[in-house]
Parts: C-alpha cells; sequence; structure tokens
C-alpha cells in the first residue's frame, strides 16, 4: 500500500512523516491532542474563580478581606494551571506524533487539571478553620499527583527520543526532563508539612509555583 505524506508544523520540528490512508491512525500528529488540552486548561482556570463569594446583609469590606485563603488558593491553583499549559505547549512542540499511550496519559494529566478546582475550593473554605488539614492534604496530593503523571507523560514520549521530532536537539530534551524533575519530591515535601502547618504548605505550594515560572528558561539549555 502506498503512503501519502504530510508535513507537520514547524513547531513539530519540521519532520514530514507518513500518514496513512486512516486520518485517525495511531502515530498521528499532535495538533488534536494540545487542542483538547487547551479547552481543558482553559475550563479548568476559568472554574477556580467559583471559589469567591460573598453574602448581602453582611460588611463587604469584612467579607473581603477575610476571603484571603481564597486569594492565596486561587493564586497558587490558577499560576500552577497556567505553567502546566506553557510547558505542556513547549512539550508539545518537541514531539513529531502523538501514539495511544500519550494520548492516555495526556488525559490522565488533564483529569489531575480539570479536578483542581474542588480541592481549591476546599482550602479557599478551610483554611485556618476546622477541617484545614484534611484540605490540605487534598490540595497537595492533587499536585503531588499531578506532577508524577506529568513526569511520566514527558518521560514516555522522550525516552529513547520515541515520540520527539528529529529537528529537536538532545540538549533540550535533556533540559526539560533535568526542570521536571524536582516537582515530585517538592510537591511530597509540601504534603509533609501540612501535617504541622497547612498554611506554611499552602504558601510552599505558591512558592514552588513561582519556582516553575522561570524553570520554562531552562528548556532552551
Amino acid at each position: 500500500m502506498s503512503e501519502a505524506v504530510s508535513p507537520l508544523r514547524a513547531g513539530d520540528g519540521g519532520a514530514v512523516l507518513p500518514v496513512g490512508d486512516d486520518p485517525h491512525m495511531e502515530g498521528s500528529g499532535t495538533q488534536r491532542l494540545e487542542a483538547f488540552s487547551d479547552g481543558v486548561f482553559a475550563i479548568a482556570a476559568t472554574l477556580l474563580v467559583l471559589e469567591f463569594t460573598v453574602t448581602s446583609g453582611h460588611d463587604l469590606g469584612s467579607q473581603l478581606l477575610d476571603l484571603w485563603p481564597a486569594y492565596l488558593a486561587y493564586a497558587t491553583s490558577f499560576l500552577t494551571i497556567g505553567i502546566i499549559w506553557m510547558n505542556h505547549h513547549f512539550c508539545v512542540e518537541t514531539m513529531a506524533r502523538a501514539d495511544r499511550v500519550l494520548m492516555f496519559l495526556n488525559l490522565l494529566l488533564l483529569l489531575t487539571v480539570a479536578f483542581l478546582p474542588f480541592p481549591t475550593r476546599l482550602v479557599a473554605l478551610y483554611l485556618q478553620h476546622g477541617g484545614e488539614q484534611a484540605a490540605v492534604y487534598a490540595y497537595d496530593a492533587t499536585f503531588v499527583l499531578m506532577a508524577v503523571v506529568y513526569n511520566g507523560w514527558w518521560r514516555y514520549a522522550s525516552g529513547g527520543r520515541r515520540l520527539i521530532a528529529e529537528g529537536v536537539p538532545d540538549s533540550a530534551v535533556r533540559a526539560i526532563t533535568r526542570a521536571f524533575a524536582p516537582g515530585v519530591p517538592m510537591y511530597g515535601t509540601a504534603v509533609l508539612i501540612a501535617i504541622w502547618s497547612p498554611l506554611a504548605s499552602v504558601a510552599l505550594t505558591f512558592a514552588i509555583a513561582a519556582f516553575y515560572l522561570p524553570s520554562a528558561a531552562l528548556f532552551d539549555r
């Protein structure tokens, strides 16, 4: 059977990959994977705002001040989702194709991203109140799971350059792997800190997000 060839977009390394007669074949390009992922990231980030609520008939100024746990949780979660989205985009741009395993791992990653608004709301409601430790455990555990899945997603794609485009240098692949490596132990540390101080644990989670914001620069080294 003869094969048709179709050039990928420039972000896929400029490679030319064989495309069979079935447009839904395994090993196709990454456009649909990235488009679906972008939609989930956008929805999850938007849902975070639902944690802000005030009631009529009470002092609005005091209510706004009392919402500081919600502000902290919102900033941490939104920043984290934004960073994951940016890094996900960069990683996908290094890939020449996506197979079924990668798409399944991507679904698991999106599952944790879409779930994040729920533990974020728990932190907003219970931080500095009864039940705060359980709320922060749920929050931190979500980040741990997200980091585990994200590392597995990337290591599957990059292992032996399985899905990496030919034009992407090995140094770029190694830089991404180095940037991802600290995620699981750092979020695991946040879980342990929650035993003694839930507030400090959430603050550390925010610090981790702040750490990963400039770490994308490592991807080019």
